[in-house]
Parts: C-alpha cells; sequence; structure tokens
C-alpha cells in the first residue's frame, strides 16, 4: 500500500490531496489500469485520517472518471484511462560474457572451495568467543584491530612469512580494497602511482576512482621493472606470486625495487602477499618486506584465498615512518571489521586451527591441479598447450598454439558451455599479450569432473 504524504496545514482540503495525489499516480502509469484501490478502511487507517476524506477521494477520482467502484469490491483504475507505466531508468549490468547459469564449467579465479572452510572447528571458537568476551562484544572496536587479533597477525608472519614487526604496526579492515582506499589517502592523491602491467584490473579504478594518478608499468620474466617506475614514487606489486602470469620476483630484482624506493624520501613499495600459503613445488617464496631494512615496504594481505572471501578481514603492516602518521589522522575511526569476528579469528590463527585448515586446502588444490594437468596432458590438445604457473596459486595459463585467436578460443569455448579467462582481459589499454593465453582456476572445479571439461574445450578448439 502506497503512503502518501498529506499536509494538514495547508489550505488545500486533505481530501483533495489525497485525490491529486492519486490521479497524479494514475497519470504516470504506477498505478496501472485495472488495479483494486484499498478500501477505504485499510488506506483511512494506515493515514491516520477519516473514512470520509478517502471515501470523498474516491468519489472525486469517480466523479472524473479515474476510477470505477464495483458493489462489495471496490475502486479500481480505470483500465480505457490508465496510461503505461513510465519507464525508469534502471541502469543494465555489462555483461562481457553471458550468464553463469549458461555454463557447466566456469574456470573463474577469484573463487575458494567452501567445502573445504571449516565450520564446526569455527562454530566452536565462536561459542567460545560469545561466552568468554560477552558485552566486550558490543563495544567499539579499536582504531587499528583489537589487540588480540593483532598479536595473533604479527606470530602468524614471523612464522610463516619471516617479517618481524610489531603489532602495533598492524592494522585491521575489512578487505584489501578498503586499506586501498586507506593507503591512497594516507600517501596522498598528489603522488604517481605504478602499477603491474598485467595486474588485477579493479586496481586501477580504485586508484582512479581516489582521484589517483597511475602508470602501467610492464613485466619481464622477473616481475615488474624498476627501470620503467619514471616519475613513480609509490608500487603496487604482487612479488611472491604475480597475479595472473604467476611470475616469482627473484632477489636481485626485489634488492633493485628496494634501491630504487629508498633513493628518495617518500617512496614507498605496496607489497600485496594475497596467496602465498598455497605454493606446491617449494617453500613459500620470502616476502619482499622480509628484506626492507628502509622501512620501505607496506605489506598488503587478506584471509579471502586462505579462508574466505566473504568474512571480509584483511590487515596491512605499516613502516614505522607512516605509522604516526596514520595514527594522528585516523585513530579517531573504529575499525571497520565486527569486534565479535576479530575475536573468532585471533582464536583460529593461536589455536592452531589455521595452519591445519591451510595444510588441508592445500593438499585439496594440490589434487585438484594434478588432475587439471593430467587431463590437458592426456587430451589431445596437449600438443598445442604451453602450460605455465603450476608452482603456486590457484590457477594456471595455457598457451594455445592452434592458430586461433584469444577472442574466438573464449567464443569457441562458451559455445561449448565452458567459461575461460583470456590474459588480454588483465592488460591495460594499448597493451595485449603476445600469444592467445588462457587462463584457467580450478579451485572451484571437482577432481573429477576436469576429463570433462577438457573434453569439451578439445571439441571446442579443435
Amino acid at each position: 500500500m502506497r503512503t502518501y504524504m498529506l499536509d494538514p496545514a495547508s489550505r488545500t482540503p486533505l481530501y483533495e490531496q489525497l485525490y491529486r495525489l492519486i490521479r497524479q499516480d494514475i497519470s504516470a502509469g504506477i498505478l496501472p489500469g485495472g488495479e483494486r484501490l484499498p478500501s477505504k478502511r485499510r488506506l483511512a487507517q494506515h493515514l491516520k485520517i477519516s473514512q470520509i476524506t478517502v471515501e470523498t477521494a474516491y468519489g472525486q477520482l469517480l466523479a472524473e472518471g479515474y476510477v470505477t467502484s464495483a458493489p462489495r469490491r471496490g475502486y479500481f483504475v480505470q483500465r480505457d484511462l490508465a496510461v503505461p507505466p513510465r519507464a525508469s531508468f534502471v541502469p543494465r549490468p555489462v555483461q562481457e560474457r553471458p550468464a553463469e547459469s549458461c555454463f557447466l564449467f566456469d574456470f573463474k579465479t577469484n573463487i575458494v572451495d567452501t567445502d573445504c572452510f571449516p565450520f564446526s572447528t569455527w562454530a566452536r571458537l565462536s561459542r567460545a568467543v560469545l561466552t568468554d568476551y560477552a558485552d566486550r562484544l558490543l563495544l567499539e572496536a579499536a582504531p587499528q584491530g583489537e589487540a588480540e587479533l593483532r598479536e595473533a597477525i604479527r606470530s602468524y608472519l614471523l612464522a610463516f612469512r619471516g617479517i618481524e614487526v610489531s603489532a602495533g604496526q598492524i592494522v585491521v579492515g575489512a578487505g584489501s580494497e578498503y586499506l586501498l582506499h586507506l593507503l591512497i589517502q594516507l600517501l596522498g592523491r598528489d603522488r604517481v602511482y605504478a602499477l603491474e602491467n598485467p595486474g588485477y584490473q579493479k586496481l586501477y579504478q580504485i586508484f582512479e576512482a581516489n582521484g589517483a594518478t597511475v602508470r602501467a608499468i610492464a613485466l619481464d620474466s622477473k616481475g615488474l621493472r624498476a627501470d620503467l617506475l619514471g616519475d613513480a614514487s609509490a608500487v603496487y606489486l604482487t612479488p611472491s606470486h604475480h597475479f595472473p602470469t604467476g611470475v616469482v620476483m627473484p632477489v636481485p630484482r626485489r634488492m633493485q625495487l628496494l634501491q630504487w624506493a629508498a633513493e628518495q624520501p617518500g617512496r614507498y613499495l605496496i607489497e600485496d602477499d594475497y596467496d602465498s600459503e598455497f605454493r606446491y613445488a617449494s617453500r613459500p617464496i620470502p616476502a619482499l618486506k622480509e628484506l626492507d631494512r628502509q622501512e620501505r615496504v607496506i605489506y598488503l594481505n587478506t584471509f579471502a584465498k586462505s579462508l574466505a572471501p566473504s568474512l571480509r578481514i584483511g590487515y596491512m603492516v605499516l613502516p614505522e615512518p607512516l605509522l604516526a602518521e596514520y595514527r594522528r589522522r585516523y585513530s579517531l575511526y573504529a575499525a571497520s571489521v565486527p569486534t565479535f569476528e576479530q575475536h573468532t579469528l585471533a582464536r583460529f590463527l593461536e589455536s592452531g586451527a589455521f595452519e591445519r585448515h591451510i595444510s588441508r586446502s592445500r593438499n585439496v588444490y594440490k589434487g585438484r591441479l594434478d588432475a587439471l594437468l593430467e587431463a590437458l596432458r592426456q587430451s589431445p590438445l596437449a600438443p598445442f598447450l604451453e602450460i605455465r604457473g603450476i608452482e603456486a596459486g590457484l590457477h594456471i595459463l595455457i598457451r594455445v598454439k592452434n592458430g586461433l585467436r584469444e577472442e574466438e578460443l573464449v567464443r569457441l569455448a562458451a559455445e561449448n558451455g565452458v567459461r575461460v579467462y583470456g590474459l588480454s582481459a588483465y592488460y591495460a589499454p594499448g597493451s595485449r599479450p603476445e600469444s592467445a593465453t588462457m587462463l584457467l582456476g580450478y579451485a572451484g572445479i571437482a577432481s573429477e569432473r576436469f576429463q570433462e571439461a577438457v573434453g569439451l574445450l578439445c571439441k571446442a578448439w579443435l
């Protein structure tokens, strides 16, 4: 039932105000032809006016032919008079690809297997937090995050990544995108930010939405090229496992970037360590932050890949020179992650449950990687494929050398029920890979189904 705003203080009688508003809705098509109007009693109760006022308004509409009446049934909008509904502007979502329901298989990269999530452990720890913290959970969260969670993250970084920092340097926030907004404000919009090319395209949108100037910097076989940084004074990079190419930056290139940052005051490297937990061929690669002796690396990570994207819990480690400025400007704001989730995650880390979960997840994903590789290598496509990026992460790259362009490969796969992603989509405008290369994310597909999926790709591409 629509609510009409009537003004009792107006010189226009209430019945006339109501009559005009209903007539306006009929003329605009908001009340379509044939629609039944609310009964006089219900509308009077809803608007807190008398039934006589509603009856008088309805009578005027009836007299002018806007509505009709039927005994014991009520009033209806006149069908012959009603105007078709006015088309409201609703932005149509851009569909670069067909809807997901069209696909039997989707090799998307931004997904984790929800079956791996330790629901029972998380529920048990959540109940313990509710019991132990009680009223504290209802209080405003500490600006940088709860002390227990920051200490748990500090211990984890030291044990797993070899990064030695204090809990006071850690800032907890609702995911990497939120933390990037904070960083851009902290470092300033007036500087030039260098981003990897190819790279995560949403980053360009985040930086530009914040009014920052960005530079797309090309990569070689060793990662981002320091000699191309030019007038940039901050660099966002994924050195331990570049997305999407999978390149691992060697130590000499890392030292070159650290040297670049140390050459001038105010230069910083923003290290995104987004999937460092998932390595299959070797020990985890040391973080760039571990090599930082000049306090020039801002370390960024989330639990999106390791636990679940929906948790929206990330963190950054600020160098000491930036920490004081951060506290001066942002200490009045509460953390953007609820206290309850922070304490539950802290317990999850402290109890060893996180380490056990990562170990199980790594085994699951390694099994899926092996199943995908076996399906590809035993398929008729094998002679036409060059496979890269199998050492880490949750996706691989395949260079397809059968004479088809990348756009054709994507289209033909879609026509056969398989969604794949071309590498060129991750390049800045004006640049693209030299060859047709696909990204295949395997986290969301069961191991036993890869034979069928690859069979469909063979049908499409051969």
